[in-house]
Order: structure tokens, then C-alpha cells, then sequence
């Protein structure tokens, strides 16, 4: 037997095969694939060590109500991720223009027919399930300003930076209604990304910056959830810090190696364990390796991610996909440095991690996009690395 042919049985399709799944895994960055599956797989498992405690806490008698949602969330997510990881480029920008617009819409309706929740309305109840659209606009605005930051370094007349500062301003706009300021931060941090690597001079994304800094700080005295979650954070002492407090404990109980798994107890007493606070579960029941794994394997993604990025040729294609992997990254970030009081709680999800439908089906579009526009293709990738620009904003 040759080694092509031993080659051939030790993976699921052949080299010849032209179907659109033999040429998915022929073109798709396995290692990408292999840790968000690994993440997908430790948010069901983390799952089933939280619902119990939340459902008590809510008051449900099915322990494994958010358990058994979350596996339904996490196929659902998984068969998104892998569907829009199959798409060209071309249908990369096709679905976000029209999952931007679906969600833009239901945005402007949310003051009008929208849930409210914790002092904000941020979803549309649609029977037993919650759609949040602020969760899929993030990456629908990603590839669209990317789209028009490319189309601008053509300089064939098209408004692409006008255009994409619309959209953006449209987004932040409808999110400061709900309000929802942690999205709108994470929007902002992602747009600035996409800003930078489109290759724009310094003194616009200074600019940028400036206005940002002082929109981010305007909110402390706009929005009074925010300027309570500031004092929290600073230690004020009418603040009511419980809700830290008690995920603090719950992490610093889990020790090296943890209680084990479903032997947590500090968990009980966290608000939201089994979804902004997720991860302080975890720590509890499998310790500070199990944490530090965690936390690598967002970084595998992510740094992984953005090197494939930087490979690619075409201008779209690199900053539409670099902003995606930012966009995953930063709110990952967030999270855990909520649950380690590292910055001011805010209500963000851990992708893949965390309870929630609309996360977790945003997050694998979110991701499944940025595998298509990664994937292996004539002409994709160039020999260099890093970012190459063959037009100029100036």
C-alpha cells in the first residue's frame, strides 16, 4: 500500500472528491475547525454544570432545562457554522447585507414590540425562544465596512468610507436606544480594527479614537446602569458588588484542579452562572488549568485566525476576516475579564461558552464567515505576510 493511499484512508474524503463537502475540507483551516469544535464541546459540558444551580435559582424544575437548550443551541450554531463556511466571498457579502438589514430592522422595532429585560429592550420574543439582532449585526457590519473600506482603496468614485461610517453610526445608534453600551463598545472596538487594517492614515484612526474615548466616557453620565457598574468597579462603597463578589468566590474556591465536576457550591449563590458568568463555574469545578485552557484555546482561535488573515491577497477578504476574528476575540476577552473584576460588569456572553441562542447562532455565523473567507482558494493567499495595500484613503 503507498503512502497516498494510506493517506487517503485516514481522511474522511479523497483529494479528487468536487463535492461541496470534499472541497469544504480540503479548503478549510482544520486547525481553526478543531478549536471552536473543542469550544463548542466544552460549552455543552459546562452547561450541564450550571443548569442545575440556575434552574433552582429560577425557579424550574427541569435541572436540565438549560443543559438540554444548550445542545440545541450548539447544533443549531454548528450546522450555521459549518453552511456559512462553504460560502465564497461573493455569498459572504450577499448574507451580510441581508442579515444586516434584517437586523437593523428589528432593531428600530425593539422600543415598540421588543422584551424588556434588567431595565433594557434588546430582544424580540419569537414563542419559546429570545432573538436578540444585536448579536448578528456585530459580524454583518464587520464584512460590510470592510466591503466599502476596499471599495474606497479602488478609487473609482465609490464613497466606501462615507458609506461605512453610515452603517456604523446607524448600528451605535439603534444599540444606544436599547441602550446596550457593552455591544456598542465591542461594535466600536471591531470597526476601529477594520479602520486600522484597511490601511487609513494615523491621523483618521486618532481621530477615531478621540471620538470613541469620549462617546465611551459620555455614557458614565447618559446612562445610569453604567455609572453604577463604574462605581462597582472602583470600589464605591454604597455599590452593590454581589454579583462580582460571588464569582470572585467561586473562582478563587476552584483552586489548581477544582472541586470536581457538579461539586461546585459557590456557583449556586453567582447571579447569571450559566451565562455572563460562566466561566466562573468553571474555574470552580476544574480549577485554574482547566481556566488557563480555556482562555488558550480562544487564543489558538483568534491568533490563528489572524495569521491566516494577514496571509490573504485580496483587501476585503483580509480586513473583513482579521475583524471577525477581533470581533470573536475581543468579546471573549471581555467576558473573562468581567468574571475576574478586571474591568466593569458588563452583560457580554463567552462565545461558544455561555447559555444563549441568539450567542451562540450569531457566533457561529460570526465564524463560520470567517472560515469561508479564509479557506484555501486560487490566488487567496500571497507569499508575504503581513498586510500588503495596493491602494491608498489619502
Amino acid at each position: 500500500m503507498t503512502a497516498a493511499t494510506q493517506s487517503s484512508y485516514s481522511q474522511p474524503f479523497a483529494r479528487t472528491d468536487r463535492t461541496a463537502a470534499g472541497l469544504w475540507w480540503w479548503t478549510v483551516d482544520h486547525w481553526l475547525v478543531g478549536g471552536i469544535a473543542a469550544l463548542m464541546f466544552l460549552g455543552v459540558a459546562l452547561s450541564f454544570a450550571a443548569s442545575p444551580a440556575a434552574a433552582q435559582r429560577i425557579g424550574i424544575d427541569n435541572e436540565l432545562h438549560f443543559a438540554i437548550r444548550m445542545c440545541i443551541f450548539s447544533a443549531l450554531g454548528g450546522g450555521i457554522l459549518l453552511g456559512s463556511s462553504m460560502m465564497s466571498p461573493r455569498g459572504v457579502r450577499r448574507v451580510a447585507f441581508f442579515v444586516f438589514l434584517f437586523s437593523i430592522a428589528v432593531m428600530a422595532a425593539l422600543p415598540f414590540v421588543g422584551h424588556s429585560a434588567k431595565g433594557a429592550q434588546r430582544w424580540l420574543e419569537l414563542g419559546p425562544f429570545a432573538l436578540q439582532p444585536s448579536e448578528f449585526v456585530k459580524p454583518a457590519l464587520v464584512v460590510l465596512a470592510s466591503w466599502m473600506f476596499a471599495e474606497g482603496q479602488k478609487g473609482e468614485g465609490v464613497p466606501g468610507v462615507s458609506i461605512a461610517f453610515a452603517l456604523y453610526a446607524m448600528t451605535v445608534g439603534l444599540l444606544l436606544i436599547q441602550p446596550d453600551v457593552g455591544q456598542t463598545v465591542l461594535v466600536t472596538i471591531a470597526f476601529g480594527a477594520c479602520f486600522f487594517m484597511a490601511g487609513v492614515p494615523l491621523r483618521w484612526i486618532l481621530g477615531l479614537g478621540v471620538v470613541a474615548a469620549g462617546g465611551l466616557m459620555s455614557t458614565y453620565f447618559l446612562f445610569d446602569h453604567v455609572a453604577q457598574r463604574v462605581q462597582k468597579f472602583l470600589g464605591a462603597e454604597a455599590a452593590d458588588t454581589t454579583q462580582i463578589d460571588r464569582a470572585s468566590d467561586a473562582i478563587a474556591a476552584g483552586g489548581l484542579f477544582g472541586a470536581g465536576p457538579g461539586e461546585g457550591v459557590m456557583k449556586r449563590h453567582v447571579p447569571d452562572l450559566h451565562t455572563d458568568f460562566i466561566y466562573s463555574v468553571g474555574a470552580e469545578e476544574y480549577g485554574l488549568l482547566f481556566s488557563l485552557l480555556l482562555i488558550g484555546l480562544f487564543a489558538f482561535v483568534a491568533v490563528r485566525g489572524l495569521y491566516k488573515s494577514m496571509r490573504l491577497s485580496d483587501p476585503f477578504e483580509q480586513v473583513a476576516s482579521a475583524g471577525l476574528f477581533v470581533l470573536f476575540a475581543q468579546q471573549a476577552f471581555i467576558n473573562i475579564a468581567v468574571n475576574l473584576n478586571m474591568i466593569p460588569t458588563k452583560g457580554m456572553t463567552l462565545p461558544f461558552i455561555s447559555y444563549g441562542g441568539s450567542s451562540m447562532l450569531a457566533m457561529g455565523l460570526t465564524l463560520g464567515l470567517a472560515l469561508a473567507l479564509t479557506r484555501k482558494r486560487p490566488g487567496a493567499y500571497t507569499q508575504s505576510e503581513g498586510l500588503s495595500r495596493a491602494g491608498s484613503f489619502a
